[in-house]
């Protein structure tokens, strides 16, 4: 079942239909609608759109990126991710700004990936989502050494305290918005989680099929888990299937840690809006009809999680687990899609 690319579609109509002219910081003009709402339910499959191909892989990357408290291009750049290139090289024209030799773009790519001066110095973009996530007073590279883990804090919260109402995660730092090279567009999240029934966990017992000398209810998880994301602006067209699939992502990953089941994705949308140079496309994905959504598999590389080297170095943390993450450990199963649709990105 496909419910996610027909309510994306619906989003790309109302826009069309409903949108305002608005200037944008970018110079190149917006349609835009205010306060919208996309809802998804995992067992329907992951919510990677279907009607145009979408790059799976950069989606991983930066959502490792994120998860690492990385705010340096550099780990995408391995990765053959770019999502942040164009952010990462204004920032450093600007500093040119009056010169008649600017460096071009790729040159500025190269030193990052080559030259390790140049890329700390200018290959980091400030601190944005991953320092808030994991470091939330910014010591640069310095996490849990002062910094506040919001990521870390949040899993033990759901190990311990799974009914609380405070199992969020926030980026608009006010008083770091100013050393960000982009404030967050989507500037926070929220989980919550619920008890399942008998016949839910056996059914899910089922699913996942029968472990030797273990007691189904022992082994069964005991709770759906959901995410809500909050987005104040939203480039309809290229950003948020990228942000729909990766707050799923982030789902699957803390439902696998505190094994509970992924059961509703929701986004919160404020600002919704195509680019004017992004209409032509919004109408040609309107025309394309969706396929069965695909499946995700997570593949651990921890080798620690043998239980006798667990027993001499004792259980991980979440934090120290995602680093040994990467992008191909998350496997996209009968992922069908039809052909992507280029478009232009603002920066």
């Amino acid at each position: 079942m496909n419910n996610l690319d027909a309510r994306y579609q619906g989003l790309l109509e109302d826009i069309l239909h409903s949108g305002v002219k608005k200037t944008d910081r970018t110079g190149t003009g917006t349609i835009s609608v205010f306060g919208r709402q996309i809802r998804h339910r995992m067992n329907e499959g992951f919510p990677l759109l279907t009607t145009k191909k979408m790059a799976w892989k950069s989606i991983v990357t930066e959502l490792l990126w994120f998860l690492r408290g990385d705010t340096n291009i550099k780990f995408l750049l391995d990765y053959d991710c770019h999502i942040w290139d164009g952010d990462a090289y204004k920032n450093y024209t600007n500093k040119f700004l009056g010169y008649e030799d600017v460096p071009s773009k790729e040159w500025f790519i190269n030193e990052v990936k080559t030259n390790p001066n140049f890329c700390e110095k200018f290959g980091d973009l400030g601190p944005i989502y991953g320092a808030q996530w994991r470091n939330w007073l910014n010591i640069p590279n310095e996490i849990n050494k002062g910094g506040i883990d919001q990521i870390q804090n949040l899993i033990n919260e759901l190990k311990t305290n799974p009914d609380s109402r405070r199992l969020m995660v926030n980026t608009w730092n006010v008083s770091e918005l100013n050393q960000m090279v982009l404030p967050p567009c989507h500037y926070g999240f929220q989980i919550y989680t619920r008890e399942l029934s008998l016949e839910e966990r056996v059914a899910e017992y089922e699913k996942r099929g029968y472990i030797k000398n273990i007691d189904p209810l022992d082994y069964a998880p005991t709770r759906a888990i959901s995410l809500m994301w909050n987005q104040r602006s939203v480039d309809t067209f290229l950003g948020l299937p990228f942000n729909i699939a990766s707050y799923a992502l982030l789902l699957e990953i803390i439902a696998k840690e505190v094994n509970m089941i992924p059961e509703d994705l929701i986004g919160n949308l404020g600002d919704l809006h195509l680019y004017s140079n992004h209409i032509d496309q919004a109408k040609e994905q309107i025309s394309r009809d969706p396929y069965e959504l695909p499946q995700v598999k997570i593949t651990e590389r921890n080798w620690y999680m043998h239980e006798s080297v667990k027993e001499k170095l004792g259980e991980k943390t979440f934090g120290e687990k995602i680093m040994s993450y990467r992008p191909d450990c998350f496997e996209l199963i009968n992922y069908q899609a039809h052909p992507k649709i280029k478009a232009p990105l603002s920066n």
